[in-house]
């Protein structure tokens, strides 16, 4: 069986969740509001957690490298060390964004934290069997680490290209708008703190007025396909959003922007305009 079959296999495992659901309570606990938003990477527009693991990934790697060439091993020791060091960060990032899956998505996600929970261990062996001068002992547990690194990577792989975790998955929705400008609805059928849902070729689509200003945005919240169009309509910082029902992302109506996570990427949004009383869409 492929490694991706057996990952598919895991999805369904729901025997994990006994473990999952009791983590993924505490984690909500824990990160909420402005801290959870730093740590889903909302100011960056970007999750935060592909960032942060290139880190410790990055240094682990290019240490296997220098231990491998001559008189390399010290400057290995030291990016051990930054490594197992800045492993935390990456570790609350992604538990972050864990919480925040689907089921399925958070059982695979207990095999990635897994994976790098023996990795870590198996790093700050290696560094401290290398300060205590067991320099070989220090290169197998190293080498030992990079391999369930790898198995960690694809499982993480799994995630994100497989599961569609953390991706913005609006996006694709975006694309199936057709080419040109596209009839949405009258204008007279919007009336301001009501947003009406429609489609824009197959693409729902969420249409809000502001005065003779119209908005219109991919309706499916990139965070998790919620329904936009079942949101509560709100202000943050004086200006109007709309929060998925689902987890609570919050998008600005007028430019899409991300406000409040999970989501840590912007909501597609449509050009607009009105021509005899008709409002009209069109991409970017």
């Amino acid at each position: 069986m492929s490694l991706w079959g057996i990952l598919d296999r895991v999805e369904r495992l729901r025997g994990l969740d006994r473990v999952g659901d009791p983590v993924q309570k505490g984690a909500q606990a824990i990160f909420r509001g402005r801290l959870a938003d730093l740590l889903h990477g909302v100011w960056l527009g970007h999750p935060l957690h592909p960032a942060i693991i290139t880190v410790p990934y990055g240094a682990w790697t290019s240490a296997a490298v220098l231990d491998a060439i001559p008189g390399g091993t010290p400057a290995a020791t030291l990016l051990i060390g930054v490594g197992t060091a800045t492993a935390p960060a990456a570790a609350v990032t992604g538990v972050n964004d864990w919480a925040a899956l689907t089921p399925e998505q958070r059982r695979v996600g207990l095999v990635h934290a897994a994976a790098n929970v023996i990795a870590v261990g198996l790093y700050a062996g290696s560094l401290a069997a290398r300060l205590t001068g067991r320099k070989s002992l220090g290169k197998r547990l190293s080498y030992a680490g990079l391999g369930v690194l790898s198995v960690s990577a694809y499982v993480g792989g799994h995630l994100a290209y497989r599961q569609a975790a953390s991706v913005n998955e609006a996006a694709p929705l975006l694309h199936r708008v057709p080419e040109g400008w596209q009839d949405v609805c009258g204008f007279s059928a919007l009336a301001e703190g009501k947003p009406l849902v429609s489609h824009v070729g197959e693409t729902p689509v969420l249409v809000t007025r502001k005065g003779e200003a119209v908005h219109v945005m991919v309706e499916h919240c990139g965070h998790n396909t919620g329904p936009l169009g079942d949101g509560q309509l709100t202000q943050v910082d004086g200006v109007d959003c709309v929060v998925c029902p689902w987890h609570g992302s919050t998008f600005r109506l007028d430019d899409g922007g991300v406000v409040h996570g999970p989501a840590a990427t912007g909501q597609p949004m449509l050009r607009t305009r009105v021509v005899d009383g008709r409002v009209q869409a069109a991409l970017p």
